[in-house]
């Protein structure tokens, strides 16, 4: 127990004083005499005892009175230290990423919990919180009221040790405060909770849902292509036992093009595939009905009309297997003598190959340096009687290394680096056995440019730094098989269409993106992605024939976006949420040490109350004090003397 005014306590020595006067009582007793002297000292015996027992229960009701009074005034009461510490700090986090959107019994759990903090939050207070992608320091509980009722679901995720380190940035730096972290979440699985070393507390409610049931459109893909048909799949997820038969919908812009069902029965994992015309483009949109997560049933891609890749090649060598790989449907090819090249039209190119040039001149080097400056692919693949000179020359200003001898010695090429983006989706899995190409004479290069083929000793076979690469052996059918092996078509294909790299089917959302709009831009023109509703202005390059486009935090919402120029229409992009929202996999917050764990945010709100809570006794002391007074009046009034 402990009082407001301590120093009142000293008012008890006062008490001293009426028992002082009950001990010494000055008063003396006058002799009456009487003639039957034995009646009266009977009767003199049992007035002085009861007397003395009436007087000294008025003495005793009387100082536990005064007492009461003396108590009443210090004013006792009891609280805790959190309670008494006058400087408080509350930081409330809410989760509003898109797996909050599971249905509790009352609604979707983000919705509920911002009802029930709203009815629990108190006028006049100022409050510190923050969600996945907004925060307020100290805002006042009006406007607290007014914004967290506007909070919507966003893509983005803070894992504890985030949130954690988000909540003490609005803390002051007062190290006497009483420092509270409120996290309202559905504790999705992330990552192992964190060790809690800073100064504060943390009570946490976990929001479960009624049933974990969800069925999500996960990706699409192209697996076939042809001048007059697309085949697109589909492939979709469910994250519980589900006997559910789920209706897919393709759409080109607003236009239903097709629809497929799936059935999951006893199955977690089904594809849908679909088939349309190769058109101009095509604005796609795959919709599902699910009673779920709703973020994840519906995925945006866009495939826009086929953009020819300019491809020359300057030769010394035969050139016929480049004439069949780069045809007429993808690429504008254009072969070229050494001797008569026409260097005007370098610059307009998006990849130019060097086939087998005895000697590279100084000009050709020149030109091509800045042909690969402006973001333009260069391959280049030495002759038997290379200059080793002249190739170094281009080679060093390419960051290619340099070469030495040449090596006669049979090589097989048995090494795919697999995770070059040259071989991105080309392989369906890592094939490691496989009818080798070997070459017959190779030359001994000194680089730290990145192999994307290896001879079986580990020696590379084809170089790349940037968009620049480089075979360390000839091509021709005297010295090598390669150009009969399945090997040279995604290398060369791939290595032509790295000069551009056009978006893919759809980007993630807040995700870093880069891509490459084939479009010719004049000194202080722009692009502008935009939809129906945003527009934004993006990080972009210009390059000869090109503008190379980054993305990060925008588009900040899925759907499918026009890049323009000048408000004309140039191509689509298409973005889309991230799936990992999908995975309905918790954490159990009972295991995260050092956290006091709450049912409800009524529970919390609850507890938080009665730890702040001051028990006054100041009351009690006062009836006290009239109880004693009454039982001394009925002891004066019924007690005998």
């Amino acid at each position: 127990m402990q009082f407001k005014n301590p120093l009142l306590l000293y008012a008890l020595f006062l008490l001293l004083i009426p028992i002082l006067i009950h001990l010494f009582q000055l008063r003396r007793f006058q002799k009456v005499d009487f003639t039957n002297v034995a009646f009266l000292k009977k009767v003199n015996i049992q007035t002085r005892k009861s007397s003395q027992l009436k007087k000294w229960l008025t003495l005793l009701m009387r100082l536990l009175a005064l007492a009461c009074i003396i108590f009443a005034f210090a004013q006792p009461f009891s609280a805790s230290k959190t309670a008494l510490n006058a400087n408080k700090e509350t930081v409330l986090y809410i989760d509003n990423s898109f797996s909050m959107e599971a249905k509790g019994a009352n609604g979707t759990l983000m919705q509920r919990a911002i009802q029930d903090i709203f009815k629990e939050t108190k006028d006049g207070n100022k409050i510190s919180w923050f969600t996945n992608n907004s925060s307020k320091k100290d805002a006042p509980s009006a406007n607290f009221k007014s914004e967290i009722l506007k909070t919507e679901y966003t893509h983005k995720q803070l894992t504890p040790t985030e949130v954690l380190l988000k909540a003490e940035q609005l803390f002051s730096k007062d190290q006497s405060a009483d420092k509270r972290i409120i996290y309202v979440s559905d504790f999705q699985l992330k990552e192992s909770f964190p060790v809690i070393k800073g100064n504060y507390s943390i009570d946490a409610v976990q929001l479960k849902p009624q049933a974990i049931t969800n069925i999500s459109i996960d990706s699409a893909y192209v697996i076939s292509k042809s001048n007059n048909k697309i085949d697109l799949e589909v492939l979709l997820t469910a994250k519980s036992d589900t006997h559910n038969t789920v209706s897919v919908s393709l759409f080109n812009g607003n236009v239903l093009v097709a629809k497929s069902a799936v059935d999951f029965s006893d199955v977690k994992q089904q594809k849908a595939n679909f088939s349309f015309e190769n058109s101009e483009g095509f604005k796609g949109h795959l919709s599902i009905t699910d009673s779920g997560l709703t973020y994840d049933n519906d995925l945006y891609f866009s495939i826009n009309k086929p953009t020819k890749l300019k491809v020359l090649s300057i030769n010394e060598a035969n050139s016929d297997f480049l004439q069949r790989m780069y045809n007429e449907t993808e690429f504008e090819y254009t072969r070229q003598d050494s001797r008569s090249l026409n260097y005007s039209i370098i610059p307009e190119q998006n990849c130019i190959i060097l086939n087998e040039l005895k000697e590279i001149p100084a000009s050709l080097s020149a030109a091509l340096q800045a042909f690969s400056d402006n973001g333009g692919s260069v391959l280049i693949i030495p002759s038997k009687d290379s200059s080793a000179t002249s190739y170094n020359q281009l080679l060093k200003v390419l960051n290619l290394g340099s070469i030495s001898e040449e090596i006669i010695q049979e090589k097989n090429i048995t090494q795919i680096v697999f995770d070059h983006p040259i071989y991105a989706d080309v392989f369906e899995k890592r094939v490691v056995n496989f009818q080798y190409p070997k070459v017959n004479s190779f030359y001994e290069t000194t680089s730290l440019a990145t192999p994307i083929l290896k001879f079986e000793d580990g020696k590379p076979f084809i170089l790349n730094n940037d968009n620049a690469f480089f075979s360390t052996a000839s091509f021709n059918d005297a010295n090598s098989n390669f150009i009969s092996s399945p090997l040279i078509v995604p290398t060369l294909y791939n290595i032509a269409r790295s000069s551009l790299k056009l978006p893919a089917l759809y980007f993630e959302v807040g995700s870093p993106t880069r891509f490459a709009v084939p479009v010719s831009m004049i000194q202080d023109e722009i692009l502008t992605i935009r939809d129906s509703i945003v527009s934004f202005i993006p990080l972009q390059q210009t390059k000869a024939n090109k503008v190379l486009i980054s993305t990060n935090e925008n588009p900040s919402v899925s759907g499918t976006f026009s890049i323009e120029k000048k408000q004309e229409f140039v191509e689509n992009v298409s973005y889309n949420y991230a799936r990992n929202e999908s995975n309905l996999q918790y954490a159990d917050v009972d295991n995260w040490d050092g956290v006091e764990t709450h049912k409800s945010i009524s529970n919390l709100f609850d507890a938080i109350a009665e730890e702040n809570n001051i028990n006054e006794f100041w009351k009690w002391f006062v009836i006290g004090a009239f109880l004693f007074l009454l039982a001394e009046m009925l002891i004066l009034k019924f007690v005998k003397r």
